[in-house]
């Protein structure tokens, strides 16, 4: 190890937090609960839509509510969170997203509805931001930070599949209402836990001012790229309204990089996601994530419709790759990413889970669970978890303390937009190939037979596109990921300050 980064390694181990690993649990309890979200309301929607009478053209908004204001605001509140401080953006943001939920459990009607699922959005922005970025500048000791990062990733990963379990079961056993619910107890626990154990340094508090034009740019900008995919789900590529969003989102998103080229203290600035390390994490998560969301679409499809699983045997369904994405994150990531180049971890994850996802493109109406889908999900598991650990960690490596939240903040951004991509896009495949197939056999099979194998087909020619998304996540890590590792020493004896600034405690941003 260099000299220098020894030295660095020691002055930041001296003045670490002495709570940060308590802290850590209350930031992973709200991690948790934000991800949980995402798919735990899925599977009540049925429910929830015949006894709010929400018709079958407005379902669709008890989600993209959601989505478009988590997604929009995401930016604005990561910069949100490096002005105000993180640990009072992360208790806003909890407090606001329990009381949300607890609006979405009482809702009597779908106005109530739509706005419990559009504040969950608010303030989920707020919090995700803050949460990952009070990661960064916690944990200062190299190895200290591949374990926080190890269980903020499993978490991230696991989460989802977790939330199709409670889900299942909240809805099953108990009422839909209770999907709403269960968040409360998650948002009280992490706040109190915030308030009494987090206490962020002072000198990675951002004093600029905020950047309006910037927030208004980009903020507008998402929102018309994420409700374009929505759009393109429901209706089709080349509607008008569809197409119009998508040409807003180019011209009000290039808009937003020219102003913030030009501003003195921007909303993102572009050294964020101009550096070939974060730029190359934010893109290969985001292409996985694309061939993330298709597949526990389709999955979860496939399990309850052609399988006839209930919700929670669905949610039992999905262990595997639970288990696997904890045990890739926490295990194989956390002890090698201190050891080996981020890059010599997330080109063989992605791979790994390529291969689990191209066992899928086998899935029949009648494959064996054992024998197929299970060791299908545990490679995608355990990939994706080795891949994502240092994919999110390289993402906000090396950069400036005062921008941690908004660096944070574009790993949910790229996260958000590939999940949007990847539930539009894959289902619009599997839906046209789903109907070119039925049309094409309606002699040879007939009835319900003939609808499972035509959805099935439909499936897996989306699942191919899903296999091609990982080998390119593969390959933008192989070509952009250059970061050795823990080389902070290195990095300011060589003058590299671009990111880095000098006289500032750095190791936890240059890991």
């Amino acid at each position: 190890m260099p000299p220098e980064t020894a030295v660095s390694q020691a002055h930041s181990t001296a003045e670490a937090d002495p709570k940060r690993w308590t802290a850590l649990v209350f930031i992973a309890i709200a991690q948790l609960m934000v991800v949980l979200d995402a798919t735990i309301v899925n599977i009540a929607l049925p429910s929830a839509q015949a006894d709010l009478g929400i018709s079958d053209g407005n379902r669709q908004w008890v989600i993209t509510a959601y989505a478009l204001a988590f997604g929009g605001l995401l930016l604005f509140g990561g910069r949100v969170a490096d002005l105000w401080g993180r640990q009072r953006a992360f208790v806003i943001g909890l407090i606001g997203f329990a009381l949300a939920s607890a609006l979405g459990g009482a809702a009597q009607n779908e106005a109530m509805m739509f706005a419990s699922r559009g504040l969950q959005g608010v303030f989920g922005a707020l919090l995700a931001p803050a949460a990952l970025s009070l990661l960064t500048v916690l944990f200062t000791d190299v190895k200290e930070r591949a374990k926080a990062f190890g269980v903020y990733g499993a978490i991230a990963g696991a989460g989802a599949a977790v939330g199709l379990l409670m889900g299942g079961a909240l809805t099953d056993y108990l009422d839909w209402r209770w999907t709403f619910f269960v968040n409360i107890p998650f948002a009280a626990v992490a706040a109190i836990g915030a308030i009494l154990v987090i206490r962020e340094p002072e000198e990675a508090r951002n004093r600029s001012t905020l950047d309006v034009p910037g927030v208004l740019l980009a903020s507008l900008g998402l929102v018309a790229l994420v409700y374009g995919f929505s759009r393109a789900e429901q209706e089709d590529w080349t509607e008008s309204v569809t197409v119009t969003m998508f040409v807003l989102a180019v011209v009000l998103l290039t808009a937003f990089a020219f102003v913030e080229s030009r501003v003195k203290s921007p909303l993102l600035p572009l050294r964020v996601v101009t550096d070939r390390n974060r730029g190359g994490s934010y893109a290969s998560l985001g292409v996985a994530i694309i061939a993330m969301f298709g597949l526990f679409l389709f999955l979860t499809y496939y399990f309850q419709i052609v399988r006839g699983y209930s919700p929670v045997k669905t949610g039992l369904a999905f262990l595997p790759m639970v288990a696997g994405m904890i045990v890739g994150s926490t295990q194989i990531g956390t002890r090698l990413v201190t050891r080996v180049a981020p890059r010599t971890l997330m080109v063989p994850g992605f791979l790994v889970g390529a291969v689990g996802m191209l066992m899928l493109t086998q899935l029949s109406v009648d494959s064996s669970y054992a024998a197929l889908i299970l060791p299908a999900q545990v490679l995608l598991g355990l990939g994706m978890g080795t891949a994502f650990m240092p994919a999110m960690s390289v993402a906000t490596e090396r950069v400036k303390p005062t921008d941690a939240g908004v660096a944070s903040a574009m790993v949910n951004v790229s996260q958000q937009v590939g999940g949007a991509i990847g539930t539009a896009l894959l289902n619009t495949i599997a839906a046209g190939a789903t109907t070119s197939y039925y049309e094409s056999h309606v002699g040879s099979l007939t009835g319900v037979e003939l609808q499972f194998e035509s959805m099935v087909h439909g499936y897996t020619v989306a699942i191919w596109w899903g296999f091609a998304a990982l080998l390119i996540s593969a390959a933008i890590a192989f070509f952009l990921i250059t970061s050795k590792g823990s080389h902070v020493g290195q990095a300011l004896a060589d003058g590299e300050d671009g990111d880095l600034e000098k006289g500032t405690a750095v190791p936890a941003f240059a890991h």
